[in-house]
Formats: structure tokens, C-alpha cells, sequence
């Protein structure tokens, strides 16, 4: 394999871990546990890993003694910087539970238990990819682990490899199956374990236990060190808006992250925009309002921060595509009518408010809306073109104030939207050292008989001797929603709260952020270098972290 200078010095790094985790180890147990809503339907969903206690791992002085053990990884929907590193941790752990223990990757994500498709993962192979990027050891995929007869199949394979327990490395949709993996298994008294490892570089998978989603520290940072070079390009020739659109499907934690980084002209929060019940009309009036603002002093030029998801918290968006959800999941037979008919289909089966609003989108946008969900029941919205959309309607509207002498100033456009870039992208330090703790922390998880559990390791704004490891029960996070028209348990996303201290700072400054120059170019991340450069964890983190200080 041929490498570059920089993999071939990274390959040399050795992630910090918890203090914990470095001998000996012993489990202490937490309270009861219970689902953070809808409790009795999760619970007879769940009955046999519902209510576990959340759990920690300290030191001991006493060594405990285990089997040889033989474990399955998969990793699970999109790419985020660190999967490998949950690998080697997780290659790590079980090796040091007992040498002669054995890790087997199923190639391709879920799909790859369900077709018995795999590869034994050495040493070899694993310190091939250590602090790199990417999911390529075995590759990821989106098939959704939620019928018996995939169970079974699966419970075939792994079976056959005296495989006793199984880790899945994904986000909330992934994890929810992981929860349900356990408990069949579980009922069955199949003797195979389910952990689950956070992933999903939106940030949205996070809660009391789990302070961050892996990769999205990473993503963050080379967003906004490309944010960061346009916004130096805007500022030195003066003449573009910049519409850039961020991943996040749902949470708009990635915008808010980068907006706390570059100090941006405007970023629109997803959130906000739902608790506001703020029109499509009213964005696009505020953000035309600020670029007329900032002609007025002879600027013509700024950047726009936009979250993938956020035509799904404007209310009328959100109305529009909860019933096209409905009638997609309840006419499979529209895939079959010829494209120029699928509009005036969509719309007869609309109700009268939400066909006006289809009516009234740009066509090509209004059937972006109609396109296959995922896997997992969700709108694509990485393929509507939100940046466009607002970069033209925001241009239509200050054609009309310059005719009404509202507006003096130019207006021209570059539209960007940044997601892959940030999906592959090789580890922080910040994310090697976490991913690494949570795959290691999950081999311990199965070393002590859990199953159901998602690893956690937090207290991650502190050195990483003093990060805290342990587990905590996915049923936890559980609530009821309705996917592909039916109610499903699902792990309840972790929106940005409003109220909490990374929105706050972000809502005193953006005033003076649209009207001023203030933007900052954090360069790309660092990986050799001070700690105060290198180390440091997102802002949102940082902010939490002080907040719940005081």
C-alpha cells in the first residue's frame, strides 16, 4: 500500500486513553435505568434489556481471568472520521481480555452478517489502519437489521464462528438495531452480546451519557478550515455570497460548531427556525435584510451557514413532507409513472395547504422532496438543494427592493455544499484518542457479560487519563416515532437545545457577526504540535463542559 508522509508518521501516534481502562478493571453499577420517553411501550418492546443500569469501569487490584472470546464488528451507514480506531481499540481490548481472542469484520455494514459475508481482522491488517479515516477495512453499508429471518441468518454465521459477541459501530437508526438485535438474541438465550458504538459526524447522537458522536469533532474542523479559506477569498475579492450548506440531516449542531468557529455573516439553526415558526419567506427576508445591511456600507460580498436538514423544521416544509412520507410509503407504484405525470400525482394526493406549498417550489426542488427515502424511512435532504434555493430567492427578492429603492447594493452568488469532504477525513487527535477509548471500552463491555449497551466514555474535555469509561443501555435513549408510516422505537435525537451554552454564545455575537468582518480561519487541524493547537475539543464541548461547571 502506497502512503503518504503524512499516514506513515500518523501510523506512529498512540492514542491517550482513560487511566481506567490501563490495568486491571472492575464494573460499578449505576441506578436503574429507564427510556427518556414513552416507557411502557419501549419496555414491552424491550423486556429482556429494558431498565439495565448504566455502568462505569474503575480500577481494581484484583485481575480477573477470561476466555478466549470471538467478536464481530460492523460498521453501519455513513463514513466518520475514527472507525478504525474503534477497530483497533476494540482489537486492542479483546487481546488483552485474552491473547488467543479473535475479531472478524462483516464486510459491507449490516448486509454483510445477513449474507455471511466477512474477514478475519489481524494484526496485520488492523495496524494498517490505525488513525486513518474512512470505513475501508471492511467497508459500510445501510441495510437495516430489523426482521427475524435477517436475525437468524445472521445468528447462522455467527454461530458457525463461535462469534459471542457482535459490536456495531453507527448512529441512532444503527444503534436502534443493535437494541433490537440484543433483545431477540437475548430472548432467544442465543449467547451472542450486542454492544453499539456512537457514531454519526451530525452530532446528534449525544446525551447525559454520551457526551459526543464520534467524527464529528473531526468534520467540523476541516469544514471549517474550508469555510474558513472562502471566507478569506470572500474577503479579498469582495464581490460573492456564499451559500454553504453543512451536514446534519436532522441537528444543526454542525452548522452551529462552524459558526462558532469562523464567526460567519449569517447561520441559520434549524431549531430555531421550528420554535420560531419562522416561514421560508421570513428566512429568506432576514437574510436579504443583512445583505442590504452590509451594502450599505459598500460590502458586498458575505458567507450564508446552512444545515442540511433545514427544510424539515420550516413548518410548512416539514407539514408538506410528513405527508409525503406518508404517500410515498402507501403508493409504491409512483416509482412507475413517467416523470412528467409525477408531479400533478403528488399533488392530486395532496391536502389543499400542502399542495399549494409543493405548487409554489421551484419544481425541480418540490420533486427533490419526492425521491426514495433511505433505509431507514428518512427524506434525502443531502439531495435538496437548500443552498440554491435561498441563494435565488434571497436574489428575487433584492431585485425587488433595488426597483423599490430598498437596496443599493450587488448581488452575486456562489453556492457550495460540504459533506463528503468531511466524512473520510483522517482523525484529530481529539477523535482518535475517543474512538479508540470506545472501542476499547467496548471489549470490556463484553468481558463483563453486557449486552444491549452502547459504550460511553466522557468527561472528554479533561486529559484523557481522566476520561470515564463504561456503558450505558441503549433502551435508555429509546422513544417512539413514526417511520414509513408505522410507530418504531428509535433512539430520540439530540437536537440543539436553545437554551443551552454553545447556542447562547452563538446568539449574543451573530448581531455583530452580520454587520462586521469578523471572520476567523482556523487552518486545517493539527496534528503535530502545542497542545493548546492540537488537543482542543470542539467549542460545543468546551462550552457545555464550563456550563455545567457552574
Amino acid at each position: 500500500m502506497n502512503k503518504s508522509a503524512l499516514q506513515i508518521a500518523r501510523a506512529a501516534y498512540q492514542p491517550k486513553m482513560p487511566t481506567a481502562l490501563l490495568g486491571a478493571v472492575k464494573v460499578n453499577e449505576g441506578a436503574a435505568t429507564q427510556s427518556v420517553a414513552d416507557q411502557e411501550d419501549i419496555q414491552a418492546l424491550f423486556p429482556n434489556t429494558y431498565g439495565q443500569p448504566y455502568i462505569t469501569f474503575e480500577p481494581s487490584d484484583k485481575q480477573e481471568k477470561f476466555e478466549p472470546i470471538n467478536v464481530g464488528v460492523i460498521l453501519s451507514g455513513g463514513q466518520a472520521p475514527g472507525g478504525h480506531n474503534v477497530i483497533a481499540g476494540l482489537f486492542d481490548g479483546i487481546k488483552n481480555i485474552h491473547p488467543d481472542s479473535r475479531l472478524y469484520g462483516f464486510i459491507l455494514g449490516p448486509g454483510g452478517l445477513v449474507d455471511h459475508n466477512y474477514i478475519e481482522l489481524t494484526a496485520d491488517i488492523v495496524n494498517e489502519y490505525r488513525n486513518t479515516g474512512g470505513f475501508d477495512i471492511i467497508g459500510s453499508g445501510r441495510t437495516k437489521l430489523e426482521k427475524k429471518e435477517q436475525f437468524d441468518k445472521g445468528l447462522v454465521i455467527l454461530k458457525a464462528l463461535d462469534i459471542k459477541a457482535l459490536v456495531i459501530i453507527g448512529g441512532d437508526d444503527s444503534n436502534t438495531n443493535a437494541c433490537v438485535l440484543a433483545e431477540y438474541y437475548k430472548s432467544i438465550d442465543a449467547g451472542v452480546q450486542v454492544i453499539g458504538c456512537p457514531k454519526t459526524i451530525d452530532g446528534d447522537l449525544k446525551n447525559e451519557m454520551i457526551e459526543t458522536s464520534f467524527g464529528f469533532d473531526t468534520a467540523c474542523k476541516v469544514y471549517s478550515e474550508v469555510i474558513g479559506n472562502i471566507q478569506r477569498d470572500c474577503n479579498s475579492a469582495r464581490k460573492y455570497w456564499h451559500f454553504i450548506k453543512l451536514m446534519g440531516r436532522s441537528a444543526s449542531h454542525i452548522a452551529l460548531e462552524c459558526a462558532l468557529q469562523v464567526q460567519p455573516n449569517v447561520c441559520l439553526i434549524s431549531e430555531e427556525v421550528q420554535a420560531k415558526n419562522q416561514s421560508l419567506d421570513t428566512i429568506v427576508t432576514d437574510i436579504a435584510n443583512t445583505v442590504a445591511n452590509r451594502a450599505a456600507q459598500g460590502h458586498n460580498f458575505g458567507t450564508v451557514l446552512i444545515p442540511e436538514g433545514l427544510i424539515e423544521f420550516i413548518p410548512e416544509m416539514n407539514n408538506l413532507i410528513a405527508e409525503l412520507n406518508e404517500i410515498l410509503a402507501a403508493h409504491p407504484e409512483y416509482k412507475m409513472i413517467r416523470k412528467s405525470e409525477q408531479r400533478n400525482y403528488i399533488i392530486e394526493k395532496l391536502s389543499e395547504d400542502n399542495a399549494a406549498v409543493f405548487k409554489s417550489l421551484p419544481e425541480g426542488v418540490a420533486m427533490q422532496l419526492t425521491l426514495d427515502r433511505d433505509p431507514h424511512g428518512n427524506v434525502q435532504v443531502s439531495a435538496i438543494e437548500t443552498e440554491k434555493l435561498l441563494a435565488e430567492m434571497v436574489g428575487v427578492k433584492l431585485a425587488q427592493w433595488k426597483q423599490d429603492g430598498l437596496f443599493v447594493g450587488k448581488f452575486a452568488t456562489q453556492t457550495h455544499f460540504f459533506g463528503y469532504e468531511g466524512r473520510c477525513a483522517a482523525p484529530s487527535n481529539y477523535d482518535a484518542d475517543y474512538c479508540y477509548s470506545l472501542g476499547y471500552t467496548a471489549a470490556a463491555l463484553i468481558a463483563f457479560g453486557k449486552t444491549g449497551y452502547m459504550s460511553s466514555v466522557r468527561n472528554t474535555t479533561a486529559p484523557a487519563k481522566d476520561w470515564i469509561a463504561g456503558g450505558v443501555p441503549i433502551t435508555m435513549m429509546m422513544n417512539m416515532e413514526r417511520r414509513n408510516g408505522e410507530m418504531k422505537p428509535v433512539i430520540q435525537k439530540a437536537l440543539v437545545q436553545l437554551d443551552g451554552a454553545p447556542f447562547r454564545r452563538f446568539a449574543a455575537k451573530r448581531a455583530a457577526w452580520a454587520i462586521s468582518t469578523d471572520y476567523i480561519y482556523p487552518g486545517p487541524i493539527q496534528y503535530f504540535g502545542p497542545t493548546e493547537v492540537c488537543d482542543q475539543p470542539t467549542k460545543t464541548l468546551q462550552l457545555e463542559a464550563k456550563a455545567k461547571c457552574k
